[in-house]
C-alpha cells in the first residue's frame, strides 16, 4: 500500500511540473509566434488541389520532389530511345554506365538493345556474387503510386530485387495504366493476380540515410540515382 501511495505521489508531482512549465510558457509562445510569422502577414496562396493534376503529372511532381528523375514518353520506341539518351549521359560521368543489369522481364533485353546505347556488357539477372560490379540496373515495376511517387516491385512477377536495389543507378519502367493515387490502390491492383509475392518491394527515390552523424546521405543502401520512365500509351 505504502509504495502505490509513493507512486502517486510521484506521478502528481510529475503532472504538476508539467502544468507549472505549460503555464509559463504561453507569453514564450507568443514571442515566438510574432518572430515566425512577421515575415508572412499576407496570407500565402493554397495549394493546387490534387485533382486539378492528372496522376501521371502527379506521380511526376511527387517523384521528382525525392530527387529522382521522371521520362513521360508516348511509345514502346520511345521508351527504347529514352533509356538510351540517359545511358549516354550517365557515361560522361563518373557512373560510367558501362554495364547493365537486366530484369527477365520479358521483351527487356531486346528493348534495351535497341536503345543504341553502346555498352561492353548486358546481363539478365546476375547473381548475387556478380551483381555489385554493374553501374546500371533496369527493371520494369508493377505499380506507381501518385501521391507519394512510390514505385512497387512485386518479385513475383519478375526477378528484379538485386538489379533496382544494388547498382548505384536504377531504370524503372512504368506503364501510364500502372498508375494509381494511393497504395492501398496499388495493393488492390496486385491482388487482381493469381499470385502475389511476399516479397514487395517499396521504392520512393534514391536511397538515403541519415544514420551517419544525422547527415542525409544519398546512394548508401542502394542506388543514388532513380530514373523512370512512364510509357503513356500502354
Amino acid at each position: 500500500m505504502e509504495n502505490r501511495y509513493d507512486n502517486r505521489a510521484s506521478r502528481e508531482s510529475i503532472f504538476q511540473s508539467i502544468r507549472a512549465n505549460l503555464a509559463s510558457s504561453v507569453s514564450l509562445d507568443a514571442i515566438e509566434h510574432e518572430l515566425r510569422h512577421e515575415k508572412h502577414s499576407q496570407p500565402m496562396a493554397a495549394p493546387a488541389p490534387l485533382l486539378d493534376l492528372s496522376l501521371t503529372a502527379l506521380f511526376k511532381a511527387n517523384l521528382e520532389s525525392v530527387d529522382a528523375h521522371c521520362v513521360v514518353v508516348g511509345s514502346e520506341t520511345e521508351v527504347a530511345n529514352a533509356v538510351g539518351e540517359i545511358i549516354r549521359k550517365l557515361q560522361n560521368t563518373k557512373l560510367l554506365a558501362r554495364r547493365i543489369a537486366i530484369s527477365d522481364a520479358p521483351g527487356l533485353e531486346q528493348l534495351v538493345k535497341q536503345s543504341g546505347c553502346d555498352v561492353d556488357e548486358i546481363a539478365v539477372t546476375p547473381s548475387a556474387s556478380e551483381v555489385f560490379r554493374f553501374d546500371v540496373g533496369i527493371s520494369q515495376v508493377q505499380a506507381g503510386i501518385a501521391e507519394t511517387g512510390t514505385l512497387l516491385l512485386d518479385s513475383s512477377r519478375e526477378r528484379h530485387r538485386l538489379v533496382s536495389l544494388v547498382p548505384p543507378v536504377h531504370i524503372a519502367l512504368l506503364d501510364r495504366s500502372q498508375i494509381v493515387g494511393t497504395l492501398g490502390e496499388a495493393l488492390l491492383l496486385l491482388r487482381k493476380s493469381e499470385q502475389v509475392s511476399p516479397i514487395v518491394t517499396l521504392v520512393t527515390g534514391p536511397s538515403r540515410t541519415a544514420d551517419i552523424e544525422l547527415t542525409l546521405a544519398i546512394g548508401v543502401h542502394g542506388p543514388q540515382e532513380l530514373f523512370v520512365i512512364v510509357n503513356e500509351s500502354a
